[in-house]
């Protein structure tokens, strides 16, 4: 299927107009096209893909904007893709399987680490890259969240993407960058606004285990760490909501692809002035992206931490856009009262609150929040009063 829009212009002139050469490349690569408000990307069906010699399919998301896209890659056991390159940044998310990825430098040499379940890793810009599956029983299926549509939207030319021999020597990184090392920076961004941190490296073992810091202007007990991957101009983050627990509502850019690490739980999301929520249940395997300008709130309904990654354009590096820059400098967890994107627990609609005390009670969690909402209370709300448009404070001062 195709996610393309359905467009009025004259019939005559549709191969002159509105093109979008993305979409068309995509819809020529010969395997399926998922489109939803997100997937469980480890039930979606593949086909056979010459480009890697795999099989593969893309995983299409209503909100993923104008310069970002996901696909799948599927390794069968004991296979490896073809070598392949392309001027696109990928960032690479292990759904499950266990094997290796040879990445060949500008430079002529050869770096190759080896992966497992819930490692993330990048391929420099343009470098010739190839995957192998190292169980001779189980496949591999990997995540690909891309840039794919900017770079083939901008070029307009397949050829100049994928066989371009252009070499970005800068991007390759350490050698370390590829065994797990890397650098942490604390970036201190002034008064009343969290501490960053940054890990800059190429290859993440495991995000279930990976050290995270204190984010706690996200939500009490909240973690997260920013990855800057093969000195890219793409962002992913790793975020922890303790359990009991769960995060601020904010909102942002199109284009962030949400992928559930571990743990259970689900997202709401409203625009203001919605009557209702759009909930997606999430666990492992499970990738949506929040659209434009869109209130997204992560819930724990699961007796542990629960992990996800969330991979966009605009790295801490290189920001790209404007929103992606004041992400990088606060804004994102600054309450909308003050000018920010973030709604304070105080201010949220009390249904939020409630319903996710309904949830916890099926799963047998209790909650940790009762020192900041009155919970009794709240299930004593008859539900008939509790109906109508989402209460969404409105913002005040200029939208960072």
């Amino acid at each position: 299927m195709t996610d393309a829009t359905e467009t009025r212009i004259d019939p005559t002139m549709a191969e002159r107009f509105l093109l979008d050469p993305y979409l068309q490349w995509a819809n020529g690569e010969g395997v399926p096209v998922h489109l939803d408000f997100g997937h469980d990307l480890l039930a979606l069906e593949t086909g056979p893909w010459d480009r890697y010699d795999a099989r593969g399919c893309f995983a299409h998301t209503h909100g993923r904007g104008d310069f970002m896209a996901n696909y799948v890659i599927e390794v069968s056991p004991g296979k490896k893709t073809r070598p392949l390159k392309h001027l696109y940044e990928a960032f690479f998310y292990v759904l499950e399987g266990y094997g290796s990825t040879t990445v060949w430098l500008p430079n002529g040499e050869k770096r190759a680490f080896e992966w497992g379940p819930k490692a993330l890793f990048a391929v420099p810009l343009n470098c010739v890259y190839q995957i192998f599956n190292s169980s001779g029983v189980e496949r591999a299926r990997l995540s690909c969240t891309n840039d794919a549509p900017m770079t083939l939207n901008l070029y307009h030319n397949v050829d100049f993407v994928f066989d371009n021999p252009f070499a970005f020597p800068e991007r390759a990184g350490l050698a370390k960058h590829f065994e797990g090392e890397g650098e942490h920076t604390a970036v201190h961004r002034g008064m009343n606004v969290a501490t960053l941190n940054v890990w800059e490296t190429n290859f993440v073992h495991d995000l279930t285990s990976f050290k995270l810091y204190e984010l706690n202007e996200r939500g009490k007990g909240s973690k997260n760490v920013s990855f800057i991957l093969a000195d890219g101009t793409m962002h992913a983050h790793t975020s922890e909501i303790p359990a009991g627990r769960y995060k601020k509502a904010h909102r942002h850019a199109a284009g962030t692809h949400v992928h559930a690490v571990d743990g259970e739980g689900y997202t709401l999301l409203w625009h203001e002035g919605d009557s209702e929520f759009k909930e997606f249940p999430w666990r492992h395997g499970f990738m949506y992206t929040p659209p434009f300008w869109m209130f997204h709130q992560h819930f724990n309904t699961c007796p542990v931490p629960a992990r996800y990654l969330a991979c966009s354009l605009g790295s801490r590096k290189y920001p790209m856009i404007a929103l992606r820059r004041r992400s990088a400098e606060g804004g994102g967890s600054i309450s909308i009262q003050q000018g920010g994107r973030q709604i304070e627990y105080e201010d949220q609609d009390p249904r939020i609150h409630r319903k996710w005390l309904e949830a916890i009670a099926e799963t047998g969690v209790a909650s940790q929040m009762g020192d900041i909402f009155d919970e009794p209370g709240i299930m004593a709300m008859p539900k008939e009063k509790m109906t109508g448009v989402i209460s969404t404070p409105r913002s005040i001062g200029p939208a960072i």
